[in-house]
């Protein structure tokens, strides 16, 4: 396959920037910050991106979707790391979308898929429990209990879990933690009984959440597929989920560079420009050509996504490794290469290391994926 975007991956990717640039802006993700909004976008942003056809994007055409594919997404989560726009695209449209469709009932798609492609709910996905990104050490129990389960235990950096309708829980059914066998997936209304929602305030000022299940009941309906066969769907959501935070940190990388760049041709030191100094031509040639690497790598785990390719997962996490490198390299140099005022409040740069970060160690940093790319070689 090609290793460029079609014609109209490119017409999106350009209705994106224009989109995001006068919508959801850098300029927005400051007045949010200092509105101390919870959500962190304001609240016709979703409803304007929705009404765009965002939310169907990745949803299959029989459940009222566009089926666009993973690289049309792609285009679109890259510009809004370019503009650091928060939504509910990521939690809903991505993570939520994914998992319904690969382990939902078709009852269960064709009532939920369609309610998010027409923006009349929206999910999180609550996985994690601990500091670090550890998918099989899920302890918190679904019992049989009646006619349905018994939800107890606690997620972490559950991302739009504040504010979601839904949340789609990772749960044991079975086995102990550390087992990949016996987790199962629910589909939970945080509005029920025993479910206490926390906001967690994050550098990045995006909504996240820690969640406790407290004896929670639900009914059988809520179970996404088979009783304990949900770990594959969930490493599958969580692969889609990877492949585009790597596509948000490119994003992020080559708006530093941009603005970098833009900054070297305006700053002058000793009365000459900076950008004719030539150990930052040396960085910032560095820099650009790492950013290059990274457009491959990401498009070529999107096209794998998009195939179905069994080798999926090792170039996600590749592509995530990859990024998570690339991107604290960009944020460092944008940081340094705009001297002391790169460290002010006053200059937005630093607003791109603040969402690097988290979105980085998200799902896993370099470390997990260095780790799950060796172990997937046979290493």
């Amino acid at each position: 396959m090609a290793m460029v975007i079609n014609e109209e991956q490119q017409m999106l990717k350009e209705s994106a920037q224009g989109f995001l640039a006068e919508y959801a802006p850098l300029a927005e993700v400051r007045r949010q910050r200092d509105a101390g909004s919870e959500k962190g976008y304001a609240d016709n942003l979703w409803t304007q991106m929705v009404d765009m056809g965002w939310a169907a994007i990745l949803v299959p055409e029989a459940y009222g979707g566009l089926a666009f594919g993973h690289v049309g997404m792609g285009q679109i989560v890259e510009q809004s790391g370019r503009t650091l726009s928060a939504s509910p695209l990521f939690a809903t449209a991505i993570l939520g979308v994914t998992a319904i469709n690969h382990c939902a009932s078709e009852g269960q798609k064709t009532e939920l898929l369609g309610a998010i492609a027409a923006g009349q709910i929206t999910t999180a996905l609550a996985v994690d429990e601990n500091i670090h990104h550890a998918p099989t050490q899920i302890s918190t129990t679904a019992t049989a209990s009646g006619q349905g389960y018994l939800l107890n235990g606690n997620k972490r950096f559950v991302v739009d879990g504040s504010t979601a309708d839904r949340l789609i829980v990772a749960a044991r059914t079975a086995g102990d933690a550390g087992d990949s066998e016996g987790v199962s997936l629910f589909i939970v209304d945080p509005a029920i009984a025993g479910v206490e929602v926390q906001r967690t305030e994050m550098v990045d000022c995006r909504n996240y959440a820690t969640i406790s299940f407290n004896n929670v009941v639900v009914p059988e309906s809520a179970l996404l597929g088979e009783e304990g066969s949900g770990f594959a769907a969930l490493s599958a959501t969580l692969d889609v989920g990877n492949a585009f935070l790597a596509a948000e940190l490119l994003g992020i990388a080559q708006e530093t560079f941009d603005t970098t760049l833009r900054y070297l041709k305006e700053r002058k030191q000793f009365g000459v420009l900076i950008g004719s100094f030539q150990a930052l031509q040396h960085r910032a040639a560095h820099w650009w050509s790492e950013i290059e690497l990274c457009k491959s790598v990401v498009l070529k785990a999107l096209q794998a996504l998009d195939k179905g390719d069994t080798k999926s997962p090792l170039l996600v996490s590749i592509a995530k490794a990859k990024l998570c490198e690339v991107s604290e390299l960009a944020t460092n140099e944008a940081i340094q290469m705009h001297g002391g005022i790169g460290m002010t409040d006053e200059y937005d740069i630093g607003f791109f290391i603040k969402r690097a970060r988290p979105a980085a160690m998200l799902f896993g940093g370099y470390s997990y994926h260095g780790d799950r790319f060796a172990l997937l070689s046979g290493y």
